[in-house]
């Protein structure tokens, strides 16, 4: 009885936490963002002007490493539909309950899983869709600054709060169901775009047999001495997010695989054996590479010398994205205008949907509205994230991140280094990881050092 009680008092707070998180960061939502424009937007290298709105004209694009180089230009409506189109993954509540625990939200600790969930799923856009791909339903969905999402956080408030003490369970159904989407789509591509955008989404469901949900990354995660309700790095999800995508074993995903950078090094030679990997299907392609670099843009601050390379990060077309922050709260930068960061915010709790079934409704993993943060406010600890799809592209890839690092380093060391050869040729290499531990002792040595170093989510 006593421990029935005690669950009782837990569900009780984990429903008061997240009604709470919800009127609080409803208000952030609400904020209107401001654009200038006068400045080129860039958004996960497209560049957009909004000056160039009235007279309703593209820009040749050309390729080269400078932003000004990268500039596909469009009008406000075009850059709102490359964004809302980007996966938005957010604290979820009512969920089935995460094994170990009675938690069924990560609501207030679970926001750099999402963050590096929102990495991933653009990784996997780019892999399964192309950067030039956008959601043809993006310019419908509903705007978050609408006065609606703060009044439906007030009743969603008092109707969890009252079932808790009432010992009912609120049962919750999507609000707005998805429009058949065969019919409206002119051609089979469109139509296989579709399917692949519902897929990508439904690998990170909220459930324990979805291959990239919160479930498997907080099982993963134990592996490091993690478990659900604590809080997470910038590093150990780029660690967890490794472990993730080469135990999936979904078969369209034998073609990608994940490469984290150890000590801010990235070694050619490790990277070019898992893209030529045998496992790879008899096609003797390379398999895809996402690239993580966890790196530290300062000391107790962020250091400004670095704001024109994580400028020019996000300019290139082939960057998935930042998992950073500003203390105490992860966000998903994926752009930027001037010092300011553009990005998506994981913070909002809204309700479980079930993934498995058919046509499940869209509108909420899509964000309606963009928010900015100077660069100064960031978190120095974050998580850069690369994609490339042959070993020609990553080859192409390191030699113009390399440039990028040596213009934009003002120290005698550079933020990150691409180095020739194996990370066994330096001593450096992990000691191999057995079936029953996925995480080598070495690599829990560095969960510890970074989770000293990382900030502290609420």
């Amino acid at each position: 009885m006593e421990a029935s009680g005690t669950d009782e008092v837990d569900k009780l707070k984990t429903k008061f936490m997240s009604a709470w998180n919800n009127m609080k960061y409803s208000w952030v939502l609400k904020t209107k963002t401001y654009f200038s424009r006068n400045s080129p937007v860039l958004l996960l290298g497209k560049c957009y002007h909004f000056k160039y709105e009235d007279e309703n004209k593209m820009l040749p694009a050309r390729s080269g490493c400078t932003i000004e180089d990268h500039v596909i230009a469009g009008n406000v409506e075009e850059f709102r539909k490359d964004f809302i189109s980007r996966i938005w993954l957010t604290y979820r509540e009512e969920f089935p309950q995460i094994e170990a625990s009675a938690l069924t939200t990560d609501c207030g600790w679970g926001c750099t899983l999402r963050t590096g969930q929102m990495l991933l799923a653009q990784g996997l856009i780019l892999h399964f869709l192309g950067r030039a791909w956008t959601w043809p339903d993006a310019l419908h969905v509903e705007n978050s600054d609408s006065d609606s999402w703060t009044s439906n956080t007030v009743k969603k408030f008092t109707a969890s709060f009252e079932a808790s003490l009432s010992g009912e369970r609120e049962l919750r159904t999507p609000a707005v169901s998805l429009k058949e989407t065969t019919g409206k789509h002119s051609d089979d591509h469109a139509v296989q775009n579709e399917i692949y955008h519902r897929k990508i989404i439904s690998w990170f469901g909220d459930s324990p047999v979805a291959v990239f949900g919160l479930h498997r990354l907080i099982e993963f995660g134990k592996k490091s001495g993690k478990k659900a309700g604590d809080w997470y790095g910038p590093a150990v999800v780029a660690h967890i997010l490794r472990k993730a995508v080469e135990e999936a074993r979904h078969p369209d995903l034998q073609g990608i695989t994940i490469y984290v950078a150890q000590d801010c090094t990235v070694y050619n030679s490790d990277v070019i054996d898992k893209q030529t990997d045998s496992v790879t299907s008899g096609d003797g392609r390379d398999k895809a590479v996402i690239i993580l670099v966890p790196v530290r843009l300062g000391g107790e601050r962020t250091n400004t010398d670095y704001l024109e390379f994580v400028k020019g990060v996000l300019s290139l077309e082939y960057c998935v994205g930042i998992i950073g922050g500003k203390p105490k709260q992860s966000y998903y930068f994926a752009g930027f205008q001037d010092d300011s960061l553009i990005y998506m915010d994981p913070h909002y709790c809204q309700s479980f949907v079930d993934v498995s079934i058919k046509d499940f409704p869209l509108e909420t993993f899509h964000c309606p509205s963009p928010k900015k943060m100077s660069f100064r406010k960031m978190d120095p600890s974050c998580t850069i994230g690369f994609y490339c799809r042959t070993v020609q592209d990553f080859e192409r890839a390191s030699e113009e991140i390399t440039k990028m690092l040596s213009i934009s380093s003002k120290e005698k060391y550079p933020l990150f280094t691409f180095v020739n050869g194996h990370s066994r040729d330096f001593d450096f290499t992990s000691t191999a990881a057995s079936e029953e531990d996925l995480f080598s002792e070495d690599e829990k040595k560095k969960f510890k050092r970074f989770s000293t170093e990382e900030f502290v989510l609420l």
